[in-house]
């Protein structure tokens, strides 16, 4: 049974339904915001909405992913109208002020739009879970079949069937309960104090600076931010100052981005990368600025993005294959008992007898056992998985997993290490230089501000590498830190001994800078040229040629920063001022770069190699840079041959977005929403099983979607919550052990389901031509339940059985055409069988043409409950049974025990009590040949149906 998520949203209104619907800036706002002035519609929105919305009605099915919805498209017009206006008519738009709104407007507002949250959640509650667990086709029919019993006075039947109802479905429920308390938790990221300008007076209005809950701000507020704090809505800036944000919880890159007020975008700009708009759930890295919340709650980017949570999940093919085998058993099962109470009714007269026997046929018919089965082998899965460390949230995902044929990735921290390593220190020329290395050790060494990941990485190559660069010889005088405006941070040092080696003096200083190269370069006049022992101005040419050496390291996937130094006398550093830092960093000499990886992960080539064999193909799904994406994916093995990004994808019409996703192995700069698009490409377009392993709030709505969603401990809330299966351990392999294990699970249930039917419905036709031919019961009802018990409780041991390796090398699917197929070639074998023991008991033991029905039920009932218990073996494997190919020895017991005691039963105390009587030994004798044609001929049925479906059908 499919995960259900109880997550209710706020409705989602007309995207401004806060404007004046009679208001033409609106209307051009909105409905012209693509538009060219000629009129016609820029990329064919309106077009390929229309077409999109009319194709949904058509088809009836559900989203391809090819497009953006309905609430993206009206959320995207709106901020980029925005974004593209002045700031003047932004307060035209949300109808505020300079000033602020009013605190009775501000209420005004809160009561039209309701409190700014972007989706209410509740949690399922345990009715809800008991009937998705008990909500079965088969579990309905048991129950049917159950109180049917009672009715006609069979007790035990009526009493062993809801047993198996019980047992079935606490299986579910208790599976399922332990991790069903989750929900999403997006208020995690919006949730805290703000800063609002409002305005107040009756006859004078003053601005006051007031704090508020974010769940109180409304469109058209004036918000006041300062680095950590998080942003209450959609925002379009109106003053920044040095405004860095990060967006990570978009988009997945731990890189912030710069923000201004100052910037007018057009519509070529990728919508996360706008600088003039901040969105609700990114956070102040570093700066101040002001912006006009111009979106709130269910209006926001953020809102409109996840609100298709739980309205993507694909159909579950198992679920929809096992549903589809109820209703036709049902129907078989309506009109089989039918013909058979009539035929008994007609032949004894005794509507009693003749219902109680219909009931029997229908028990017989019921693959009672299915819920138990699935439900016990997805047990059996999970606590498999559980000893790999992994937690299995949804049972279903285990069977998924074992159908799945893609898996999407995230880059960082799936594949690699997330952490960076130093590997190379170059000079402008590209060659190593140590003195590039010397310096940035001594800035990473003396700076006091925060330690950065990669300073830790410098040290780390310095010492583990043997360089003695001697630091206490230098003394620390001064520090410009780091900030995302200047991207870089500089130390001044003194030392007696001049690291230059010449011009000796009684001491020197030197102000060393390192950073992102652009900006390292900015203030950089000279470039040293260590061959030549010269400095040199700094020309075209030698920006130039830096500038092609960084291109070919970050083509590699490596980060660069650049390394810059200055030699200061004396006498003008104790002139300057250190609070001018433009001055401070001014004329340097560039020396070089140097060189950062994160590499992959040792287990990483390993499972993606071990997928691979077993037809999981793997693709990267990332909001990183392309250039790192496929550095990475070269390291570990993934084929880079067909790759593209975020920007280019939305580019394309839906024809070509399908035929890029199908061929592309590396996806980078993708936001929340094209990787959701992504993965529903692959699901419809593709018919693939898709899995998706992510750890972020960007990922959310792709694990979501995802056929089975896999997350890690460490992940994000909201990703843990919407995910299918937790791993303890960010390591793939233990993927590999969950794709085997799902194998397994779906390979033991389709057993059960090709056993069920090919043999309840054998037995029932077989019981009807008996019937008619020797016009008396073959099987007295409590014969017939019997018979049924001790074969339902033999298929207990199934889920313990073990798979054929082949078997587990490919994704298995739920195919329409091969279930119908296979009963067709096999189940006849078996009425053969049954109609081969009636034609040799009556020619073998009858009496002047008279059958004695004692005699003959004892038989029927041995050969029919032998033929239903082996038959699990010719059908478990396309080997040989019991010779190429064994069963594992809980089945082996089981067949042993059942077919011991159904042949004892005829000779004991039960027996003489459901009126069987004593059998022959020539009659064991024809069961041992009849059995032996059977294994020959289905074996050779079998053969013929696995040649003729794999090669021609």
């Amino acid at each position: 049974m499919e995960r259900f998520k109880f997550l209710r949203f706020f409705s989602f209104r007309t995207q401004h339904d806060f404007l004046p619907s009679s208001n033409p800036v609106r209307e051009n706002l909105i409905n012209g915001a693509d538009t060219d002035t000629n009129g016609e519609h820029r990329d064919g929105f309106f077009s390929n909405l229309v077409y999109g919305f009319l194709r949904r009605f058509k088809s009836g099915k559900k989203i391809d992913g090819g497009s953006k919805t309905e609430e993206e498209e009206k959320v995207y017009s709106w901020l980029y109208a925005l974004a593209r206006s002045e700031i003047y008519m932004a307060f035209e738009y949300v109808r505020s002020t300079e000033r602020g709104l009013s605190f009775t407007e501000a209420e005004k507002r809160l009561k039209e739009n309701g409190p700014n949250t972007p989706l209410e959640y509740t949690f399922p509650s345990s009715w809800h879970l008991l009937w998705s667990a008990f909500f079965h086709p088969f579990n309905i029919i048991l129950i049917v079949l159950s109180a049917l019993s009672y009715i006609t006075s069979d007790n035990p039947n009526g009493c062993i069937m809801l047993i198996l109802v019980f047992i079935s479905v606490s299986l579910r429920f208790y599976q399922e309960y332990g991790s069903s308390k989750a929900a999403m938790q997006l208020s995690e990221y919006v949730r805290s104090p703000v800063k609002v300008q409002r305005c107040a007076g009756r006859v004078v209005q003053t601005e006051l600076i007031v704090q508020v809950d974010q769940r109180d701000v409304v469109p058209g507020d004036i918000v006041i931010f300062e680095p950590g704090d998080l942003f209450p809505g959609d925002v379009r800036l109106l003053t920044s100052k040095h405004l860095v944000v990060s967006q990570s919880s978009l988009t997945g890159e731990s890189w912030p981005t710069e923000k201004t007020a100052d910037a007018r975008e057009d519509r070529s700009t990728p919508l996360l990368e706008l600088k003039n708009i901040c969105f609700m759930g990114t956070n102040v890295v570093s700066g101040t600025g002001t912006g006009l919340v111009v979106s709130t709650g269910s209006k926001t980017y953020i809102s409109a993005v996840f609100s298709t949570i739980g309205k993507h999940k694909p159909a579950d093919s198992f679920e929809k294959g096992i549903r589809h085998i109820s209703y036709v058993l049902v129907g078989v099962m309506l009109l089989v008992v039918t013909i058979m109470i009539l035929v008994e009714y007609f032949t004894f007269y005794d509507l009693s007898e003749s219902t109680l026997f219909g009931i029997s046929v229908a028990c017989a018919l019921t693959p009672q056992m299915l819920p138990l089965i699935i439900n016990t082998s997805l047990a059996k899965g999970a606590l498999a998985m559980a000893r790999e460390r992994c937690i299995v949230k949804s049972l279903s995902a285990i069977r998924d997993m074992g159908s799945m044929d893609i898996l999407c990735i995230d880059k960082t921290g799936t594949l690699t290490m997330n952490r960076a390593i130093m590997v190379n220190h170059l000079d402008s020329w590209g060659a190593p230089r140590e003195k590039v290395l010397h310096f940035a050790f001594l800035n990473s060494y003396f700076k006091s501000d925060q330690k950065y990941p990669l300073d830790d990485a410098i040290l780390a190559f310095v010492y583990t590498n043997g360089y003695r660069f001697q630091p206490s010889k230098w003394r620390k005088t001064d520090e410009i830190p780091f900030d995302f405006m200047r991207r870089r941070v500089s130390v001044i040092l003194e030392t007696e001994s001049n690291p230059e080696g010449r011009n000796i003096q009684p001491f020197y200083r030197f102000i060393i800078t390192k950073g992102a190269l652009e900006d390292v370069l900015k203030v950089c006049s000279y470039v040293e040229n260590v061959d030549m022992g010269e400095i040199t101005a700094v020309s075209a040419e030698h920006h130039h040629r830096i500038l092609n050496v960084v291109e070919e390291l970050r083509n590699e996937g490596l980060r660069i920063i650049g390394v810059a130094i200055k030699n200061l006398q004396q006498t003008k550093i104790s002139k300057q001022n250190m609070e001018n830092e433009d001055d401070v960093e001014s004329d340097m000499v560039f020396l070089g770069v140097i060189a950062f990886f994160d590499p992959p992960k040792d287990s990483a080539k390993e499972a993606l190699w071990r997928l691979a064999e077993k037809g999981v193909k793997a693709k990267v799904l990332t909001g990183d840079s392309l250039s790192l994406a496929i550095k990475i994916c070269k390291e570990v093995g993934i084929r880079t041959t067909h790759v593209t990004t975020g920007p280019e994808l939305e580019q394309l019409n839906q024809e070509a977005f399908h035929e890029k996703v199908k061929k592309a192995t590396v996806l980078a700069r993708l936001t929340p929403s094209q990787k959701l698009r992504v993965v529903q490409s692959l699901q419809s377009v593709g018919n693939h099983v898709v899995g998706f392993l992510g750890d972020g709030i960007n990922d959310s709505l792709a694990l979501d979607a995802a056929n089975v969603g896999i997350s890690v401990d460490s992940a994000a809330s909201v990703a843990k919550d919407l995910a299918d299966i937790i791993l303890l351990e960010k390591d793939l392999n233990v993927l590999v052990a969950g794709v085997e294990q799902g194998r397994l699970t779906f390979g033991n249930t389709m057993k059960y389901i090709k056993l069920s039917v090919i043999a309840n419905l054998g037995s029932v036709v077989s019981l009807f031509i008996v019937t008619l031919v020797l016009r008396f019961e073959p099987l007295t009802p409590i014969q017939l339940l019997v018979q049924n018990f001790l074969y339902s409780v033999g298929q207990i041991a199934i889920p313990w059985d073990r798979m054929e390796e082949d078997y587990v090398k490919i994704p298995q699917k739920w195919s329409v055409k091969s279930l119908p197929m296979f009963i067709l070639w096999n189940g006849p074998v078996c009425t053969l069988c049954d109609v081969a023991t009636l034609l040799f008991v009556w020619f073998y033991y009858s009496s002047g043409g008279k059958l004695d029905e004692s005699f003959f039920r004892s038989a029927y009932f041995i050969q029919g409950l032998l033929m239903q218990t082996l038959i699990f073996h010719l059908i478990r494997t396309e080997k040989i049974p019991f010779i190429m190919e064994i069963a594992s020895w809980p089945v082996l017991a089981s067949t042993v025990v059942i077919s011991a005691i159904g042949i004892a039963i005829p000779f004991s105390i039960i027996g003489d009590f459901m009126g069987f009587t004593d059998l022959p030994l020539s009659y064991f004798g024809f069961l041992v040949v009849l059995f032996v044609g059977y294994f020959t001929v289905g074996q050779i049925v079998k053969r013929i149906y696995i040649v003729v479906y794999k090669k021609w059908l």
